[in-house]
């Protein structure tokens, strides 16, 4: 049996090459694989293998003293879920494009449990807002009921989409969210950072800890996540269509055609009729073999933002 394990911590890292080096000779020990992204700013990881291996490695990072309190968040894998190991350095763990040393964790937004953002919700104040922090792939196919939903293709162009949009925070109760909770950590403090909201609240382990507690709550939908499954079932909800028929649909596939490589919405039909490609141009290159392509499967990714840009 796999398990899919999805963790991140905030905190100042003076080496981050030993982390990495530690990280990647531990992952290897136990035929781990995923992506861990290492900063001075902390740790940002989502790897997958045996769960008897996850649970050894979970041991191994709790008794280390800078991971000490760690969250670990867990789901079931379905084996293969991430086509190789990468351990690098970056200069932030997801990539807000803010200075890591002006806009920090510490300064973020009130940590809100489940049963909190589902009570508030559910006796939901005329002036609080709901911002979704994720890009328009990951809320196409679901969202929490009424969330603001910018239309970004990448994390960074948050900053610009709420600098731009200022009015619909202003003097508001914000609560923002996205798939693990570690996108709205340095997210919130940025809107925190412009003084004028009343209250900017997150979601404490983002969609994955409320959906865990309220599957049928206020979030609509799939859980878009970043490996070999693409998105979670979290009700029956579907709120995307095909990018072919138009039907009802919530399903990710990626064009055929390697040099395109979209990543759009198609019922099975239509990956069958159209060749699963995007578009007339792309069906056209792929019969024709004018163009390399890809495996028939859906996209395998390795961490949150990799594939869809933060």
């Amino acid at each position: 049996m796999d398990t899919i394990l999805l963790f991140y911590s905030y905190f100042h890292l003076e080496y981050p090459e030993r982390v990495q080096k530690w990280q990647l000779e531990l992952c290897k020990e136990l035929g781990l694989k995923g992506r861990i992204i290492i900063a001075h700013e902390g740790i940002n990881g989502t790897l997958g293998g045996a769960t008897e291996k996850i649970e050894r490695y979970k041991k191994a990072v709790e008794n280390h003293p800078l991971f000490k309190g760690i969250d670990f968040k867990e789901s079931s894998g379905v084996g293969n879920d991430f086509p190789r190991l990468r351990v690098v350095i970056k200069n932030e763990v997801v990539n807000l494009g803010l200075d890591p040393k002006t806009i920090t964790a510490d300064k973020g937004g009130k940590h809100l449990t489940p049963q909190e953002v589902h009570e508030l919700l559910s006796n939901k104040p005329e002036n609080l807002v709901v911002l979704d922090a994720r890009n328009k792939v990951e809320w196409a196919i679901g969202k929490f009921t009424n969330a603001i939903t910018p239309n970004i293709e990448t994390f960074r162009e948050l900053p610009e989409f709420i600098n731009q949009n200022e009015e619909q925070f202003k003097d508001k109760q914000v609560l923002m969210y996205c798939t693990g909770g570690i996108r709205c950590e340095r997210a919130s403090a940025f809107l925190k950072s412009k003084n004028i909201t009343q209250e900017v609240y997150q979601i404490e382990g983002g969609i994955q800890r409320y959906t865990e507690q309220y599957p049928d709550g206020f979030f609509r939908g799939k859980n878009y996540v970043f490996d070999g499954r693409v998105a979670v079932k979290v009700n029956d909800d579907i709120l995307s269509n095909c990018l072919h028929c138009k039907q009802p649909c919530d399903e990710y596939v990626n064009c055929l055609n390697g040099v395109c490589n979209e990543h759009f919405v198609c019922c099975k039909q239509c990956v069958a009729n159209h060749n699963q490609t995007c578009r007339i141009e792309c069906n056209e290159l792929v019969t024709t073999g004018a163009v390399q392509t890809r495996p028939v499967r859906y996209r395998n990714a390795c961490i949150i933002d990799e594939k869809s840009k933060s």
